[in-house]
């Protein structure tokens, strides 16, 4: 168990040693590595794709349900993988077999502090609403800001699975000292949920970019590249609080980052205020939609 009280420095290294050291951390899972290379051939077509994904019947439910979503803004229903990866493109798809990979690799364990529902449902209304935004806002990479929006918090569910003693010991600090989980982690661990997604993103050999844009979702005016889409993750996991819709308690307190205002081009702080109001209708029938 990690003493609390240790120098944060020797926290934080010896955190990153047991993560690195970690021998059962999962390896990209078989369907994703399979569809990226899949992906890589000029050759494939839609047909072919769905065959392959349709090896998993969960990954199809989870992207129906992901295509189905309010706010992933198609205009017409999707009841077929193969339709789904017509209507969505081949990128899409990718991004979204990426991201509920590392969902499912990563899946936590339920106990009295921590509702994998919960965390599972959250992670879903922030990346679809961060596709939304993404999309309405003309930013060209809104697949990857889906994906960064679904393992934006990825890193809790590694500290609670893998470091679950420090896990307890952060709730209990919150607890007790009234603090923001983040600070706790910080605490506890010497790193945050934020640099454990990242490292997750690196040990997967997936883009920097989203990478980059996790370790700074809760403060993209610190983000110095792909700031676009840390703002966006940033804009959409507040938006969960704001609303109470999708939201999770290790948020409680989200403090919303006024940077945002200019690297995402929205005027001013009434106009942001606007913006963020005109998606409350959509959070509500989003989480109307979901039946799990």
């Amino acid at each position: 168990m990690i003493n609390q009280y240790e120098n944060i420095e020797v926290l934080r290294e010896k955190s990153k040693r047991l993560l690195s050291g970690i021998r059962n951390l999962p390896s990209a899972p078989f369907i994703m590595v399979e569809v990226s290379k899949m992906l890589d051939s000029p050759r494939t077509g839609a047909s072919d794709l769905g065959r392959l994904i349709s090896k998993d019947q969960a990954m199809v439910a989870k992207i129906l349900s992901v295509a189905n979503s309010p706010l992933y803004g198609l205009p017409r229903r999707v009841s077929t993988i193969e339709f789904a990866i017509v209507i969505l493109g081949f990128d899409h798809i990718k991004n979204i077999v990426i991201a509920l990979s590392m969902m499912e690799a990563f899946k936590s364990k339920e106990d009295k502090s921590w509702n994998r529902r919960n965390f599972w449902l959250h992670s879903l209304i922030t990346a679809s609403a961060a596709k939304r935004i993404a999309d309405d806002l003309g930013y060209r990479k809104s697949g990857e800001a889906f994906t960064c929006g679904l393992l934006h918090d990825l890193g809790i569910s590694v500290i609670q699975r893998y470091f679950y003693d420090s896990f307890k010991q952060i709730v209990s600090l919150v607890n007790d000292q009234q603090i923001r989980f983040i600070n706790a982690e910080v605490k506890i661990l010497g790193i945050s949920h934020q640099e454990i997604g990242q490292y997750l993103i690196e040990k997967w050999n997936l883009p920097s970019s989203l990478g980059n844009a996790i370790l700074y979702h809760h403060n993209p005016t610190e983000c110095e590249n792909e700031k676009e889409m840390a703002a966006i993750v940033h804009l959409a996991d507040y938006m969960t609080q704001r609303f109470m819709m999708g939201d999770l308690s290790w948020d409680e307190s989200y403090e919303l980052d006024l940077g945002i205002i200019d690297i995402l081009n929205l005027g001013d702080q009434d106009y942001l205020e606007s913006f963020i109001q005109s998606y409350e209708q959509l959070f509500r029938v989003q989480i109307e939609s979901i039946k799990f």
